[in-house]
């Protein structure tokens, strides 16, 4: 057979396309994600960060794992290692958990915001934040990948993406900052190119939602549109759990 098909070429080709690679079943990161979900029910147990109606939370550096990125002794590995440059220290991964009914509508959030996250799965590309009354957007945490631990099934509200938009998104943030120091690049509002960047995805790529089990690694470019799914009606359990490690680079590398 050609070298060409081995899984670690196929997983660089689907990176290099699509934008994202979902890795089968590897014993390392199911015995990860188990620690990490006991971990994670203890912390939802001391509340925090709930949003949409306490249909979300947020959890952002709400795992308590090492800096190696093990999480109750058990180490943070899987065939996703082949694929990232691990940071030399990794920070406290994000719980993103999902409950039935998401996502209700917050008090103070406006109605176009409410039904983006409804149509639209709050799409989005990570490490451009909103800033201010009018929600600018501006680089402020530039990150070197998105690597999504599944806790349990996610199904029900699985994570969503845009194969190709990491490359259209890419393009465009590659020419808003021309010519601009990486050091000044946060300085620049980019709400509309980004916005229209979003439009163009959103008219020519296909949504997917991505599915995978506890043993299985998400792992995305960090140009690529993402978002999450509302929870499905009448789908059964009780929550979805998804641990989120987004390492973050020198800002110049982001491009």
């Amino acid at each position: 057979m050609s070298r060409d098909w081995r899984p670690s070429v196929r997983v660089r080709q689907r990176l290099a396309q699509d934008g994202y690679a979902v890795f089968p079943y590897a014993p390392e990161v199911a015995a990860w994600a188990e620690a990490a979900q006991v971990a994670g029910n203890a912390v939802l147990k001391q509340g925090g960060d709930f949003r949409h109606g306490r249909t979300w939370f947020v959890g952002v550096d709400a795992l308590p794992n090492a800096p190696d990125g093990g999480i109750a002794g058990v180490p943070l590995a899987g065939p996703f290692q082949d694929h990232v440059t691990a940071p030399a220290q990794w920070h406290r991964a994000q719980l993103s958990v999902v409950f039935p009914g998401y996502p209700q509508q917050d008090q103070g959030e406006s109605d176009a915001a409410h039904r983006y996250r409804r149509i639209r799965d709050a799409a989005h590309v990570d490490g451009l934040l909103p800033e201010g009354p009018d929600k600018r957007r501006h680089l402020r945490e530039p990150h070197g990948f998105i690597l999504g631990l599944p806790l349990d099934d996610v199904a029900a509200s699985p994570l969503v993406v845009w194969p190709g938009s990491h490359l259209m998104m890419r393009e465009t943030f590659a020419t808003a900052y021309a010519g601009i120091p990486p050091a000044r690049w946060g300085d620049l509002d980019v709400t509309e190119v980004y916005q229209t960047a979003r439009r163009k995805v959103f008219d020519s790529c296909v949504r997917v939602e991505v599915q995978a089990k506890p043993g299985q690694a998400i792992l995305l470019d960090r140009h690529l549109l993402h978002g999450v799914a509302p929870w499905a009606a009448g789908a059964p359990g009780e929550m979805r759990m998804i641990a989120y490690f987004r390492p973050q680079v020198d800002v110049a590398e982001w491009l």
